[in-house]
C-alpha cells in the first residue's frame, strides 16, 4: 500500500489543503492520504483547541474514500514531532509492503532543518513538498534538496492563518474552506 502522511495544524482546514492533498493522491497514485492534526505543534503557539479543528477536519474530508483522519498525535499528547509520528504510524500498520511518503508545503521545508530528527525523517519515507507562492529552492540546503521530492501539482494562495485574519476583519472566506467549514466556525464562534 502507498501511504501519504500529511500532517498539519489544520486550523482550519481549507481547500488548498483538500487541493493538494487530491492532486498528490492522483499524481503520486496513492492508495490513502492520511491527514494528521497536530495536538502541540512545536513551531505555532496559539491554535484552536483540538477538539475543533478534529471536527472541522473530519468534516472536511468526509465522504473521499482516499482520504482518512489520524488521531496519533493527539492520543499521544504533548509536542507533536513529526518522526515520532511517522514511527508509530508505521509500527501501527506493520506491513512491510507499505510504502511511505510525508507531504508538506514549502514554507514548512525552509524551517525543516531544524525539525526534531530531519536526517531520520528523510530515511523514514520519501518527503514530497507542495510549492507555495514565493519559495525559492536556493533557501534550502542542498543537502536536504537533494532527498526531497516537489509535487507536480498547481500552486494554491490559501492560508490557514490568512483565512482566520479574514474571519477577525470580517470579511469573506467564501471559497476558502468548504461550507459545511464555514458553517461549523460560525457555529462554534471560532476565530474570535
Amino acid at each position: 500500500m502507498k501511504i501519504c502522511l500529511f500532517g498539519g495544524t489544520f486550523d482550519p482546514p481549507h481547500i488548498g489543503h483538500l487541493l493538494i492533498a487530491q492532486t498528490v493522491c492522483e499524481e503520486e497514485n496513492f492508495d490513502k492520504i492520511l491527514f494528521i492534526p497536530a495536538y502541540n505543534p512545536p513551531h505555532k503557539i496559539e491554535n484552536t483547541p483540538i477538539k475543533n479543528r478534529l471536527e472541522m477536519l473530519e468534516i472536511a474530508v468526509k465522504g473521499n474514500p482516499n482520504f482518512e483522519i489520524s488521531d496519533v498525535e493527539i492520543k499521544r499528547g504533548g509536542i507533536s514531532y513529526t518522526i515520532d509520528t511517522i514511527q508509530s504510524i508505521k509500527n501501527s500498520l506493520e506491513s512491510k509492503d507499505n510504502e511511505y511518503y510525508y507531504l508538506m508545503g514549502s514554507d514548512s521545508l525552509l524551517d525543516f532543518q531544524n525539525w526534531k530528527n530531519s536526517k531520520e525523517i528523510l530515511e523514514e519515507c520519501q518527503v514530497i513538498v507542495a510549492i507555495r507562492p514565493g519559495f525559492r529552492p536556493s533557501d534550502i540546503p542542498s543537502s536536504i534538496l537533494q532527498q526531497i521530492q516537489f509535487a507536480n501539482i498547481p500552486r494554491f494562495e490559501i492560508s490557514s492563518s490568512n483565512i482566520r485574519h479574514r474571519w477577525v476583519e470580517n470579511k469573506t472566506i467564501r471559497y476558502m474552506v468548504t461550507l459545511p467549514v464555514w458553517r461549523y466556525i460560525n457555529k462554534n464562534k471560532l476565530f474570535f
